[in-house]
């Protein structure tokens, strides 16, 4: 068959910008963080400075792996009141990599609470006794299969299910699952923290309608920018132009080049390949690491003694 994708013109060069681990910006998203909890929390500093360790330790597991495997744009923020993350991207991702980029955040952080929570038992340190108890509970409550969860993550790199219309689903179900935690725990947080789960729904479910229709165009979206043909590329951005009304009326109105622009939402269109390189072996391997972190910790709670720490209290 003839390739008539040499028909189109040539799509232009994606200038991808270059983040450096920004340690600075790093320390600053660390203080706001302090200084929004100490808000609410002025009389327990010791919890806040706990709080910000532990999520330091979790992130810091994922931000390692990361640069081990050569991410891009690697860098860990704390958003005030909700916690943190650590982002990065490749062009193409591997199964093996990304689940133990999702697992070297909770997995440390069960084992050093585990550890903790038996010495503080043994030699009734009530402070180490709190930090235990912020490292396990952190850890487990991140490795629920709930999205954006370490444990969605993880679920969803499993299942091998990349399509929008089961995550679209799984956020949806996520974010419901968090409102209803919220409203039984009258923690508004939580409840906060589940709405704006929703507002990521919105999108997931734009996105589901145009890959739809690219999929009975025949285009193919399982790609990096720069293995895109020519023709996907003229056919995403001819549905963009013809769906986003805000790009079509730039584009109207601007008199500057906005190629840049149009392909940095063709490029938001595209679902990064993954490769299939997970063994059965490492699947069932790290699904037992799953269950552990939460069947040892419950463990530890049934069998060790904390009487001494409620009598303090």
């Amino acid at each position: 068959m003839e390739n008539n994708y040499d028909l189109y013109p040539e799509k232009p060069v994606l200038v991808k910008e270059k983040v450096k681990s920004n340690w600075g910006l790093t320390l600053f998203s660390i203080i706001i963080f302090i200084a929004s909890f100490l808000i609410f929390f002025t009389n327990q500093i010791n919890f806040v400075f706990f709080l910000i360790f532990v999520l330091f330790f979790h992130e810091i597991g994922h931000f390692l792996f990361m640069k081990k495997f050569k991410y891009e744009n690697v860098r860990m923020l704390f958003i005030p009141l909700m916690g943190a993350f650590v982002q990065g991207s490749k062009e193409k991702y591997s199964q093996r990599e990304s689940l133990l980029v999702v697992l070297a955040g909770p997995i440390p952080g069960v084992v050093v609470g585990c550890i903790t929570i038996v010495i503080a038992s043994h030699y009734q340190l009530q402070w180490v006794l709190t930090l235990s108890f912020i490292f396990l509970f952190l850890n487990t409550i991140n490795l629920l299969p709930i999205d954006p969860l370490d444990g969605g993550q993880l679920f969803k790199l499993l299942v091998h299910r990349q399509r929008d219309f089961f995550m679209m689903l799984f956020a949806l179900g996520s974010s419901l699952l968090m409102i209803i935690v919220g409203l039984l725990l009258n923690d508004w947080l939580v409840i906060i923290f589940g709405f704006f789960m929703g507002i990521r729904v919105r999108g997931m479910q734009q996105n589901y309608q145009l890959r739809k229709e690219l999929e009975e165009l025949e285009v193919n979206y399982f790609s990096t920018y720069d293995e895109l043909s020519n023709r996907d590329y003229a056919k995403i951005k001819d549905l963009l132009m013809e769906r986003n009304k805000t790009l079509r009326k730039y584009a109207s109105i601007s008199e500057d080049d906005i190629s840049q622009l149009i392909a940095s939402h063709v490029n938001g269109l595209l679902i990064a390949p993954i490769i299939k390189d997970a063994t059965w072996r490492m699947k069932i391997l790290l699904i037992c690491f799953w269950v552990f972190a939460f069947i040892v910790p419950f463990l530890l709670f049934l069998n060790l003694d904390f009487n001494w720490y409620f009598e303090n209290i």
